[in-house]
């Protein structure tokens, strides 16, 4: 039976079946790799960060990092003080909210979120659990549960790398691997992934704006300045 336009709804399933097997290949080999390593160099990617030892064999592992134009001193303060019940995480409230996060994100620094300490907790949702704050480096590196590291590295000239880490020893249960492996592989995994690098362009973007206003400067002139330069 053809539809109103003449087309043949049969010829739309099979080729959207036909063409799916490739979609797959094309995360598996291209998308899945680039987002496990976005942004880090190869040096990046396979140096020793806090909380490694926490997973020393991890089933898998993302590194992912992102250059900062300002000093450490700027950008630790934002990380400091995330958590569902603090400033937030910087990312896509609206789709965190969805699954009832109830999450705000701070365009300012708070005082009082500022005294994090090791043995603390920080939380993701008002329901589940929290993730403990396992190492603590003021100015530097936090890692939360096992698996969660945001590592500070200066870069010179006032600069800061961000640098994430992720580290799992997820086992799928044999008796759904293959729902597991959807789950893990095809729905967690790019979420995080999107998540994630929402929140380390918000970090990002928070600190240069501190440190241009540290500095007094308005935005737009620091990069105009080195352009010309």
């Amino acid at each position: 039976m053809l539809e109103a336009d003449g087309s043949d709804p049969m010829k739309r399933i099979l080729a959207v079946a036909s063409g799916a097997p490739a979609a797959a290949l094309a995360y598996w080999f291209g998308l899945r790799p680039w987002s496990l390593r976005w942004g880090a160099t190869d040096a990046e990617r396979v140096k020793p960060l806090p909380g490694d030892d926490r997973v020393p064999h991890p089933k898998v592992e993302s590194t992912r990092a992102v250059t900062i134009d300002a000093p450490p001193e700027d950008v630790w303060p934002w990380i400091a003080q995330i958590g569902q019940d603090r400033a937030g995480f910087y990312s896509y409230t609206w789709l965190e909210n969805l699954v009832g996060c109830h999450m705000r994100n701070a365009g300012r620094l708070v005082p009082e979120w500022q005294d994090i300490a090791e043995g603390d907790f920080v939380w993701l949702h008002p329901k589940a659990p929290p993730l403990a704050v396992n190492e603590l480096i003021p100015g530097r590196a936090m890692v939360l549960g096992d698996s969660c590291a945001f590592v500070l590295e200066p870069a010179g000239e006032g600069r800061t790398r961000f640098i994430m880490r992720g580290r799992g020893a997820y086992t799928p249960d044999l008796h759904n691997a293959v729902l597991n492996f959807v789950l893990w592989r095809v729905v967690y995994e790019p979420a995080h992934f999107i998540m994630e690098r929402k929140m380390m362009l918000g970090i990002k973007q928070r600190a240069e704006r501190l440190a241009r206003e540290k500095r007094g400067r308005p935005a737009g002139v620091e990069r105009v300045a080195r352009l010309v330069g």
